[in-house]
């Protein structure tokens, strides 16, 4: 197991650790979404910030999964990677059925 694997299963061990990061699950589904979408698009961060008229540290931020972008923003990057924001809401219990 690689040092951070390791990590990571110690501290995902405590349960309130463990419910503080799965928390975190929707700004990280968003995160891999936006990465995915620009790799799609063949951008880079600094290639992606300049079609959106911002900076790649914004880019990084938005990417990094730390916080949700508004519905604005995701529907310029999804314009500027030649993709298409789709929100949906489900049940609850769809959700959990979803994650497991």
């Amino acid at each position: 197991m690689t040092d951070y694997t390791s990590l990571k299963k110690r501290l995902l061990a405590n349960p309130k650790v463990k419910a503080e990061y799965d928390a975190l699950a929707p700004e990280f589904a968003l995160a891999r979404e936006l990465i995915t979408a620009r790799t799609r698009a063949g951008l880079t961060q600094e290639q992606l910030a300049r079609r959106m008229q911002t900076t790649q540290s914004t880019i990084a931020r938005m990417e990094s999964g730390r916080g949700l972008p508004s519905l604005r923003t995701l529907s310029r990057y999804a314009e500027a990677t030649g993709s298409r924001a789709v929100v949906r809401l489900v049940s609850a219990g769809h959700a959990k059925s979803a994650k497991t």
